[in-house]
């Protein structure tokens, strides 16, 4: 019987980890990449993602930009960035005047413990940013290549 579990324990220690938790990625160039460079105004919008998530592979949130939604003052886009996420584009909602309000939800998967991070492009090339820390027990969005 001891034969058994040592044979069992060595089989066990020779198979290599398959799940790897995602790094943090700088997700400034993505950030960049939306908003052309111009500066982001910290605050201003409602991220509603709750502080820990039991599974990651589908997390509510709802975001909200506050703004009159006319044709000269309204949100154009909405975009959510998970830092650890194997593609950190989450999401991107487009909107205008017609939306009526700036306001989305969604579920998200995301892979593990990281800051959540919302850019609104506003109209007149205004840019808004905020970010939600969320705790998650069980990850999602493992990265294929890391198996």
């Amino acid at each position: 019987m001891k034969r058994r579990i040592v044979l069992a324990v060595g089989l066990l220690a020779a198979i290599p980890l398959r799940v790897r938790a995602q790094e943090v990625q700088d997700i400034t160039p993505l950030i960049n990449a939306i908003t052309h460079g111009a500066h982001l105004d910290e605050g201003g919008i409602e991220i509603d993602l709750p502080e820990i998530a039991e599974n990651g592979h589908s997390v509510p949130l709802t975001v909200k930009v506050p703004s009159p939604m006319h044709d000269a003052d309204y949100v154009s886009a909405i975009h959510v960035i998970a830092e650890r996420n194997p593609r950190p584009a989450v999401a991107t909602f487009h909107l205008g005047p017609w939306s009526g309000r700036a306001e989305v939800a969604t579920r998200i998967r995301l892979a593990g413990t990281q800051k959540v991070t919302v850019v609104a492009a506003l109209s007149g090339e205004r840019f808004r940013i905020a970010r939600r820390e969320i705790l998650v027990a069980s990850a999602a969005c493992l990265d294929e290549g890391s198996l």
